[in-house]
């Protein structure tokens, strides 16, 4: 009886407390905006849902990609899913020394397993404590990816969890010795320990009614403690999964909503719709589980550019300060009235009135060298384990700073304009956007009206491609390899503008949607089928953004067609190429839309070229610097994130440097130039696209009247317009 009403007392007590604060997290995670948009999606791919849970909470494939503390954790997360198996066990013994589990409760390879993974729990918090231990972020400084987390209530759950397990062990053992214990064998852990125990004799009584409580004791304290602290993600993390926008949460930003509606600028009203986010409240609730779910890993942290070269931006620390914000303004917002918030201490009021976005004078929650650091590459998302966007809350914060505050890196501002007026972002106009096709021995076709019936693809071009000289190479070679491939295409000239992305990156979601909808209105007008585009944002944008706006086109990039192109031996490369080459990656193109492999295939099929890896390639690749709109704002904090990714690069001792975008073509080669002036890189050493390299080694009698370039054609010194 007394085992009955301890058990029952703390757990009643227990479930009191946790429920209490679970409650207070439910009520402040309502304060947040809608997001109808993430139950629908969930409604309507259910299987998806399912998928995540599996892949990524159970699973562990996030976390089991970084080998030693993935592993740990798996362990330990697998452990106490088997564990709760024990947990029952321990409530059945409250009622019956000789409770098993109906079915299974005396099989010997439960209690084997049981004890495997109590022994694999212990396995992993062991690791958890050496990798704590040798891992001082007050001396590693920024080189810790625990550098700002709240690393003391770690070593409480290392030790709760430990104190889980020893109690289980030992009552466990202590039941082997009074004959209490269900498993006849194979529960060794359990078997040891009662050895150890069996020379007590009758005092194992005692010993197994004081552990079964203490185990209760120590799992109720433990579930407290977790609704208090990071830890919370034991219990939610699988909620923010299953509502995240994997494997989509790369790739396409979220159109602006209010009250969970998408904004319509020509009926929005400031005073009571919501623009991006000026204050906690203005996140969906959705975003409110992203900050509850952070463990502060920091996993996001170690792979973010602009944290990697001295930037004040941290992934992580932008949750973690939101997440507190958050969580100090929750009197005031659970407040319910006016006059209840009148009554509020003076601290809880200051804290309301912060800003979201502001300096050391305004006391702003994140600084603005924090938002405007980011490069949107995706890198934090992807290392995620439990699927926080951080991208989603950056743009919102940029979006307020844009549309209400105006409030934004100066020299962004001529590009907003440029492309309001001039449709491009160094304001060249629509007449330069054919000049590349002079240069050609052969007509490329250009849209009028209508496309005729014979083009098979519409090869969007792109700002850069039309305007940028050294992306000019890339786009020409695209032609005549398409044009050697008796590929038929053609491009829609002066009709073309930019497609939006560099406004909707630094967020003025009003220009992108105004670029959008005069895109989609000219594609739809041609009647464009299938487009080929050269620029991953351009790709990006019009595959998996425009179709919030009603434009759903098929749409490839040319590494991908021109990887097909020759797989089918449309396009033959011939001639050797004997260089070392090292691919950089796309973010745009990898991590945000996982194209990996045709840039790839393309250069196994150049006669003698050698291709090398840089150290951080696919998923975890670089940023070259220019996404998220930094291509047109100056990197004036840090290292600049160009240089970082070529000093990589030059690590592999590279002829030459190849890539798939404009944005780094550009970004790799004002590097490379700094280099070379420095004397730190060799003359000869390039950034090309990769369909130079191809293009280079296609034979002259195989283009059909049109010539591949020369191969010194590329090295020639670029008369190219600088980044603003």
């Amino acid at each position: 009886m007394l085992r009955i009403i301890v058990g029952l007392a703390l757990t009643v007590v227990a479930g009191a407390i946790a429920g209490r604060r679970m409650f207070w997290l439910y009520r402040l995670g309502r304060t947040g905006q809608p997001a109808p948009e993430r139950v629908a999606a969930l409604r309507e791919h259910p299987g998806r849902g399912a998928q995540t849970q599996v892949t990524e909470v159970i699973g562990q494939r996030k976390l089991l990609q970084w080998s030693v503390p993935g592993l740990a954790h798996a362990f330990t997360f697998w452990g106490f899913i088997v564990l709760l198996l024990t947990i029952i066990e321990a409530y059945g013994a409250l009622f019956s020394k000789h409770f098993a589990i109906a079915a299974i409760g005396t099989w010997a390879w439960v209690g084997f397993i049981e004890d495997l993974f109590a022994v694999a729990v212990l396995a992993g918090i062991i690791t958890f404590t050496v990798i704590r231990l040798t891992s001082d972020p007050k001396k590693e400084g920024r080189k810790s990816r625990f550098a700002g987390s709240h690393t003391g209530a770690a070593w409480l759950v290392l030790l709760g969890i430990f104190l889980v397990v020893a109690t289980l062990l030992i009552y466990r053992g202590a039941q082997i010795n009074t004959g209490d214990f269900p498993y006849p064998h194979g529960a060794f852990a359990s078997e040891i320990v009662g050895h150890w125990l069996h020379p007590l004799g009758a005092a194992n009584k005692g010993i197994e009614t004081t552990f079964i409580l203490l185990q209760l004791a120590v799992i109720l304290a433990f579930g407290v403690f977790v609704t208090y602290s990071k830890h919370l993600h034991i219990a939610i993390a699988p909620v923010n999964v299953l509502f995240s926008r994997r494997p989509n949460g790369l790739g396409p930003l979220q159109p602006m909503r209010s009250n969970g509606k998408v904004l319509d600028f020509e009926e929005a009203d400031p005073d009571e719709d919501v623009f991006g986010i000026g204050k906690v409240e203005d996140l969906s609730w959705k975003a409110m589980l992203d900050l509850a779910t952070c463990t502060e890993c920091g996993r996001c942290q170690s792979q973010c550019p602009a944290w990697a070269t001295g930037k004040p931006l941290s992934p992580k620390m932008i949750i973690l300060e939101l997440r507190d914000h958050a969580f100090a303004k929750a009197p005031y917002l659970l407040a319910g009235s006016d006059e209840a918030r009148e009554a509020l201490p003076a601290s809880a009021k200051a804290e309301a009135a912060r800003p979201i976005v502001g300096d050391e004078e305004s006391r702003g929650v994140i600084h603005p060298d924090e938002l405007w650091s980011c490069t949107n590459c995706g890198a934090c998302v992807e290392e995620c384990p439990v699927d926080i966007e951080h991208i989603d809350h950056i743009t919102g914060m940029r979006r307020h700073q844009v549309l209400v505050e105006s409030a934004f890196p100066v020299e962004a501002g001529t590009m907003l304009r440029n492309l309001e007026n001039k449709g491009d972002p160094w304001g060249m106009g629509a007449s330069k956007r054919t000049d590349w096709i002079g240069e050609l021995d052969f007509e490329v076709p250009v849209v009028e009206g209508a496309i005729g019936a014979d083009v098979e693809y519409l090869f969007w071009v792109g700002c850069a491609g039309a305007l940028e000289d050294r992306a000019k190479k890339t786009t020409k070679a695209i032609a005549q390899l398409l044009h050697a491939a008796g590929v038929s295409f053609a491009v829609l000239g002066p009709a073309e503008t930019c497609t939006g992305d560099p406004a909707r990156r630094i967020g003025n979601e009003f220009v992108f949607s105004m670029l959008a909808q005069q895109n989609i209105e000219t594609l739809t007008e041609a009647g464009a089928r299938k487009i080929v585009a050269s620029c991953p944002h351009c790709f990006n944008t019009i595959a998996r953004e425009y179709p919030q706006l009603g434009g759903d086109y098929e749409v490839i990039h040319h590494t991908q067609l021109l990887a097909q192109l020759v797989a089918d031996g449309k396009i033959k490369p011939v001639t050797p190429i004997g260089e070392r080459v090292t691919y950089h990656d796309p973010c745009f193109l990898g991590r945000h839309n996982r194209v990996f492999t045709p840039p790839r295939e393309i250069m196994e099929q150049v006669p003698g070229l050698r291709a090398q890896e840089m150290h951080r390639c696919k998923e975890r690749g670089f940023c070259c610097g220019a996404g998220g709109a930094r291509m047109w704002m100056e990197e004036r904090i840090g290292k600049r994130i160009n240089t970082e990714r070529i000093d990589e690069a030059l690590g592999t001792d590279p002829d030459t440097i190849s890539t798939g975008c404009p944005y780094c073509l550009v970004m790799l080669g004002d590097a490379v130039a700094a280099k070379k002036a420095a004397g730190e890189a060799k003359e000869s050493l390039e950034v090309v696209d990769v369909a130079q390299l191809l293009i280079r080694s296609v034979q002259q009698s195989a283009m059909a009247g049109a010539p591949a370039e020369p191969a010194g054609a590329a090295e020639a010194s670029p008369d190219s317009s600088d980044q603003a």
